[in-house]
């Protein structure tokens, strides 16, 4: 009996207990204002953590900038949030620059928006659905990590029905 009460009850977390972002004001780059929440209007959203100090995160960036070029047309969205304090500003705006990255650029100066998304190590990747759950959440970067977010982004689309061309994607 008790095994059963634990079977259901554990079902019910596995069902009900997904984990939501809330959504927040998110400041860009470029200035701009907006809400987290914009961002999953098409789809879902990769969110990650970075710093400019930060090499693993410099390391995941680039496959980052690929999964926004390569999926873009159908919906997601990359929003990489720099943690870097206000008098760093100037080396990320000059890393974006130099980098060509296309993707989105938030800033979290005091590290709010981290807290919020209980992120406590750089980078920290965390793929959104639409709805706002949580369907991917890593802490650090070790070569390989963008196989287990490809693999991610390919299974919430193969479940949408979305039949996409995966071209030798993390081969560049």
């Amino acid at each position: 009996m008790v095994k059963k009460l634990l079977l259901v009850c554990l079902s019910f977390l596995f069902l009900f207990g997904q984990e939501k972002i809330p959504d927040m004001p998110i400041k860009l780059l470029d200035g701009t204002n907006t809400r987290l929440h914009e961002f999953l209007k098409d789809g879902p959203v990769i969110i990650d953590f970075w710093a400019t100090w930060c090499v693993p995160c410099k390391k995941l960036m680039k496959h980052l900038n690929k999964f926004h070029l390569h999926f873009n047309d159908i919906g997601l969205k990359v929003l990489a949030i720099s943690t870097d304090t206000p008098r760093s500003m100037g080396k990320v705006k000059s890393y974006i620059r130099s980098k060509d990255y296309q993707f989105f650029v938030g800033v979290d100066p005091n590290q709010q928006v981290m807290k919020k998304l209980k992120a406590e190590l750089m980078p920290t990747t965390i793929i959104v659905d639409e709805e706002g759950n949580v369907i991917y959440r890593h802490q650090g970067y070790y070569p390989g990590d963008e196989d287990k977010i490809l693999n991610t982004i390919e299974d919430y689309y193969k479940k949408k029905g979305v039949d996409f061309d995966q071209y030798s994607l993390l081969g560049n």
